[in-house]
């Protein structure tokens, strides 16, 4: 019998590759102020290109994956698939509502990315989760959606120990949908990020192989 093929896509959304041209989703995530402090200690400086372009080149380097969330045109608006992605407009163009579109996939949502294993890191099997949506997709599920594809992908397919997830202590609702998909909060540094004149912690959270295993 031969093993099924992997699925790029689940109930809503399509994940695609993260490419060299793919610099409109990056610099609008990093133009997003609010997600911006959500997902990195450098909170204290306004966002600018550099930092786009850093946060694409870390997002691909060495990734073990990197892609893009896509919403699929809608069947009402039928697109050519036989056009090459490299000559579609995969370069992001902006439509009137600002949507990052293109011609094959769709419109760009956000980014899902696990960290890449280092060569004399492998056996321990483990790495970090890091997901980055456009605020005006949030909170419609597909932060979940996404994330429940995404440990899939990291336990059934590439074969990972556990994973890891980050958030600062204001980000509640983060840190309440990673409990919900099974997450355990494994530490707090304490006090550990000075953020609009406060201390807050900074919790990771975790899940083992075995714990997915066990909710499928």
């Amino acid at each position: 019998m031969s093993p099924p093929k992997p699925s790029w896509q689940s109930a809503r959304l399509h994940y695609r590759a993260i490419r060299p041209t793919d610099t409109a989703i990056f610099t609008a995530l990093v133009n997003d102020t609010a997600s911006f402090a959500n997902t990195t200690f450098a909170n204290a400086q306004p966002p600018s290109r550099s930092e786009a372009e850093k946060f694409l080149q870390e997002t691909t380097e060495d990734a073990l994956l990197s892609t893009i969330l896509w919403l699929p045109h809608p069947p009402a608006h039928p697109v050519d698939l036989g056009t090459p992605a490299e000559h579609s407009s995969s370069s992001s163009s902006n439509n009137n509502n600002d949507d990052i579109v293109d011609e094959q996939f769709g419109t760009a949502i956000g980014i899902l990315h696990l960290r890449g294993l280092g060569r004399h890191e492998q056996h321990h099997r483990t790495t970090d989760v890091c997901i980055d949506i456009l605020p005006r997709y949030q909170g419609r599920g597909y932060g979940e959606e996404a994330i429940r594809w995404l440990l899939d992908y990291a336990f059934r397919r590439v074969g990972l120990h556990s994973v890891r997830m980050r958030a600062f202590g204001w980000n509640v609702g983060a840190i309440r949908l990673y409990e919900r998909l099974g997450f355990v909060v494994e530490g707090r540094e304490r006090e550990a990020v000075w953020f609009e004149g406060r201390w807050w912690d900074s919790v990771t959270l975790g899940m083992l192989e075995d714990e997915w295993w066990g909710i499928q």
